[in-house]
Formats: structure tokens, C-alpha cells, sequence
């Protein structure tokens, strides 16, 4: 299950996104087959060539099922540790450690030219395809083309159309091949088009730049574009740790990162009870399911997860099963207050919204917004400012 790229859009695909063509508002709406001619003139004068482009566009078509994946993120109303649980289970830990040890050579290489641990690639490797079981089932070129026709973010959706088609043109796939996630993602990894052709590797000398069934390719591709996502070699990403009942709550947020000695002073400590670190290393804490469940100290390395998808359900699940991968134990559970269903967590960005809190939209997901308002709040009210909404803070805001 590519639960990443198939259930959020990535906010590497905004990064991604060339500055130049954020700058241009693209051709969108309109009659389907007028917008197609459009994208083939295009593709055209960016240098490629009229008969890749036509093999690329010769069947696309709008698919709706995609609009629908687009518009719909329920999976994300799930409190974190159910959907962890559901995600880092035993299966996919147990494949990954036996693929960590199958291509430790492959991995060796890519952590000594990029810094990134094998069990940071893997993590995104299993949640995204299981390890490669699982790449989707949507045509690319159909996918991209229909968001990038539809009018809500075209800009974001045509360069990597432009990307798929140049993968077909290049001759790196054809595109009876370019089958993956609903946003366009391709391969193990679910690369988007424009990343594929920038990161793509021929790892193993074959000749050939595949993704979808090259296992050193995808490896190799891999670790280079988390680099290029400003990875830090050397560092850690995500750690479990204690928070004491007398910790100010409102200083653990994701956006509020300080020195590691800080909270260290604050009584903070490994998950097993052991001193942290007093060093300058920033650091955030993180409580997914307020001041009663789990805790973790997110790094700067923690930021690259939250780029690939912008979900911190599924960042921090992404992240959890990296540290597993690498010997860390499982999760404390703890004992988190109740919280919020879909409905109720729209009920409550309706009433943070007509206090002028500005929670984007109103969808049922616990997002930053969201969990800053649900802190002000709190603190306005006299209560520790975790940022976990329940329903007992849902009454009191009637």
C-alpha cells in the first residue's frame, strides 16, 4: 500500500515543482482534448520529440476515480497509534530487516556517497510499495493529465505531466509501463516523473534506469533525492523519550525546535529512563496523541519525512518504522485521553473557525493548524497546551 503518495499529496511534489513554472499559470480546464493539443505543444518546444509525445498522449484520458483520491484523505482522521500499528506491523518489519540485510552492500554504498541510512530508505520503501509487492494501479499519464486539467493545481500537476511524458520520449518506459499512484508517483519509491528523471540511477550498470523492478536502481535513486531533500548525514531523525507531568506542554510542538539540552533540563529522557543528550542539537517534541500517549524527539533529519509527505500521521509513522528498522524497540503506548471522530474533529474546526482561527479546511484531519488553534485554546482555558483535542475540550468550546 502506497500509503504516502496515494493517500496525501506529497509536499515534495511541491518542491519538486520547478520555479519557473509556479511562476506561469498554467493551461487548465476547458474542452479535455483542446488542453491534450496544449500539453503536446508544449512538450514539443521543451525539445521533445513529436513521436515520443504522441506515443505519450495517444490513449490519455481524465479519470475520475483520481479526482475522487484527490478530494478524499479519511485515512489520515485515524489517531496515530492505530495508524501506526496498522502500518508498522510485523510482516513489513520483519521483510524489511531481511532486505536490509539481502542489499546491505547496495545500502553501504548509498549511505557512504549519501549520508542516508539504509533503514531511513526502507522505511519509505515498505510503507510506500511494500517493498515493491504493491506500486498502484492508476495509469500515470491518465493521473497526471487529469490533475493537471483540473483547475485546482494545475501548477503543481503539469511539469510533472511534462516529466511523464519525457519518460516515455527518453524511452525509460513506455506507457503501457507508467502504472502507480493516484497523484502520479512511479516505482518502489513512487517517484514522481520530474524527480525520476532528475535522481534516477542506473545503479547496477544495466543500461537501464528502472524503478519498477530494478531493486539496486531504486535503492540508489532513492538515498540521492533524500539528500537532495537537505539530509543531514550522521544524525539521528526520531527518538522515543519521557516527558514529565510537569513539562509546560505548549514547547512541544514541531514548529518549536530547541537546543536538545533544553528539555534535557526540563526533566526529559530517553524512552528507557537514561539521560539525553545535553548538546545543541535541535529538536521538537512530538505528542501525537497529546501529553498521555506516546513521545519523541524529532531532529532536523525528522523535516525530510515531513517533506515527502506533509501527513504527520504518516510522518512520524515513516519515522517510527526508520528507528524500528535500526534497533529501536517498540512504541510505548501510554495512556492517551480519548479522542476526536471524523465528525467531531469537524465540529471542532467549525467552532475554531468562528473564533478566527484559521484551520484551512474543514476535513476531519488533526493537522498543524488544527493542533495550534486546539493549543491556544487550551492555554486560554487554563489547560496543559498539548494540542490534543478531546471531548471534553469539544464541549467547553460550544
Amino acid at each position: 500500500m502506497s500509503a504516502a503518495r496515494r493517500f496525501g499529496l506529497p509536499l515534495a511534489l511541491l518542491l519538486a515543482t520547478s520555479t519557473a513554472a509556479l511562476a506561469q499559470t498554467a493551461a487548465c480546464g476547458g474542452n479535455f482534448g483542446e488542453f491534450v493539443q496544449g500539453v503536446r505543444a508544449e512538450a514539443i518546444s521543451r525539445g521533445m520529440s513529436p513521436a515520443g509525445v504522441d506515443r505519450a498522449l495517444a490513449n490519455v484520458r481524465q479519470d475520475q476515480k483520481v479526482l475522487q483520491r484527490d478530494r478524499a484523505q479519511g485515512v489520515f482522521q485515524q489517531a496515530w497509534m492505530q495508524f501506526q500499528g496498522r502500518m508498522v506491523n510485523n510482516n513489513r518489519l520483519e521483510h524489511g530487516r531481511a532486505n536490509l540485510k539481502k542489499y546491505a552492500s547496495v545500502f553501504n554504498k548509498v549511505e557512504a556517497e549519501t549520508g542516508v541510512p539504509g533503514a531511513v530508505i526502507a522505511s519509505f520503501w515498505g510503507l510506500e510499495t511494500d517493498y515493491g509487492k504493491v506500486l498502484g494501479d492508476f495509469d500515470t499519464l491518465n493521473a497526471l493529465a487529469t490533475l493537471a486539467h483540473d483547475c485546482r493545481r494545475p501548477e503543481l500537476f503539469r511539469p510533472h505531466l511534462m516529466g511523464a511524458i519525457e519518460l516515455v520520449d527518453r524511452g525509460y518506459l513506455t506507457p503501457q509501463q507508467m502504472r502507480g499512484a493516484w497523484a502520479g508517483e512511479l516505482g518502489q519509491t513512487q517517484m514522481l516523473p520530474e524527480d525520476y528523471i532528475k535522481f534516477g540511477t542506473d545503479a547496477d550498470g544495466n543500461g537501464q534506469i528502472n524503478l519498477l523492478t530494478d531493486v539496486p536502481d531504486v535503492l540508489v535513486t532513492t538515498g540521492k533525492f533524500i539528500q537532495s531533500l537537505g539530509w543531514r548525514a550522521g544524525e539521528p531523525w526520531l527518538e522515543e523519550i519521557r516527558v514529565p507531568d510537569d513539562f509546560p506542554f505548549e514547547r512541544a510542538a514541531l514548529v518549536a525546535k530547541e537546543p536538545r539540552a533544553n528539555f534535557a533540563a526540563l526533566g526529559v529522557t530517553k524512552a528507557d529512563g537514561s539521560p539525553l543528550e545535553r548538546d545543541s542539537l535541535p529538536a521538537s517534541i512530538v505528542l501525537p496523541q497529546g501529553r498521555g500517549g506516546p513521545a519523541f524527539l524529532a531532529f532536523p533529519n525528522f523535516d525530510i519525512y515531513i517533506t515527502w509527505n506533509n501527513s504527520l500521521t504518516y510522518a512520524l509513522t515513516a519515522g517510527y518504522f526508520g528507528t524500528r528498522l535500526d534497533g529501536a524497540p517498540a512504541v510505548r503506548p501510554g495512556n492517551p485521553q480519548p479522542g476526536l471522530d471524523g465528525d467531531q474533529m469537524k465540529l471542532l474546526q467549525q467552532r475554531l473557525v468562528s473564533r478566527g482561527y484559521d484551520v484551512g479546511k474543514v476535513d476531519g484531519i488533526l493537522g498543524a493548524n488544527t493542533r495550534a488553534a486546539v493549543r491556544e485554546e487550551q492555554l486560554r482555558l487554563g489547560l496543559p497546551g498539548d494540542g490534543w483535542p478531546t471531548p471534553a475540550l469539544l464541549g467547553r468550546l460550544q
